[in-house]
């Protein structure tokens, strides 16, 4: 792998996190699309991390909040919003937690292919017309229910399919349930960061079990530092970008980059 290489994958990973177009996906395809070879997987770790510490920077006030409140609720001194939000968190988190653990590896073995993850792409697309063709813009994250979260807790499993976006699938399930989007956005990313988190510890002991690659120190540090900067700054905007327009410009992005890897790699099978 290269300097560039390295840039340009800690972008992609950075920013299609959170922009509802599969990170997963893109990762798995732009490299295959440009004719490199696939990251190691100490690089795809680094990177990672640089997402989490990303959205772990953008929403470190809310985290402090709800973990000062959860501790109070515990003593017994009775549960504020920041509670209530975190416990609406953990609850989310679970669905995605148990499918993770138990069908990973089984779904990356199986489907972690350019072409499954090019068709992936326009399930993410259908994903987010259905929530803006069905969502009513009437809820706020404070208005969140158990039976919101464990929803949109149920759509994040469905992203462990490389080409289907996250974001996306839970922007989408809480569109359906009448969120705003910003709020819908607000509530997918701080429900991502103990998924990440998890997703990156995880590949730490696959790195310790397996050994750490020898690639070198100046491509790992440039991976890490894109992913977090643009994670940290795709966040900022997609927060601001959904206050005012719809999912609806990303899913034609979806299409189109579905189609432009189908036309691909049927080029090259002929």
């Amino acid at each position: 792998m290269t300097l560039i290489q390295a840039i340009i994958l800690g972008l992609v990973q950075g920013a299609t996190e959170f922009i509802p177009v599969s990170s997963s996906g893109h990762v798995e395809l732009v490299p295959w699309l440009l004719g490199w070879d696939p990251p190691g997987l100490t690089f795809t770790v680094v990177i990672h991390v640089g997402t989490s510490c990303g959205v772990l920077l953008v929403f470190w006030r809310d985290w402090l909040n709800m973990a000062k409140s959860g501790i109070r609720f515990v003593a017994g001194k009775g549960a504020d919003n920041h509670a209530r939000l975190l416990w609406l968190l953990i609850l989310g988190s679970i669905p995605a937690g148990i499918v993770g653990l138990i069908l990973e590896d089984l779904f990356e073995a199986i489907f972690q292919k350019p072409f499954v993850a090019a068709l992936m792409l326009f399930v993410t697309a259908i994903l987010l017309v259905i929530g803006e063709k069905i969502g009513r813009l009437e809820r706020t994250v404070e208005t969140m229910t158990w039976k919101d979260s464990l929803i949109i807790g149920v759509a994040q499993t469905i992203a462990i399919m490389p080409g289907i976006s996250r974001s996306g699938s839970t922007i989408a399930a809480g569109r359906v349930r009448h969120l705003k989007r910003e709020d819908a956005a607000r509530f997918s990313f701080l429900l991502s960061t103990p998924i990440i988190i998890a997703a990156g510890l995880l590949q730490l002991i696959k790195i310790t079990t397996a050994g750490v690659s020898s690639l070198q120190t100046a491509i790992l540090v440039a991976g890490f530092l894109v992913s977090f900067a643009s994670a940290y700054l795709v966040i900022n905007w997609m927060l601001r970008f959904l206050k005012t327009r719809s999912t609806i410009p990303f899913a034609v992005y979806c299409v189109c980059m579905a189609v432009l890897c189908l036309v691909v790699y049927t080029i090259r099978l002929s």
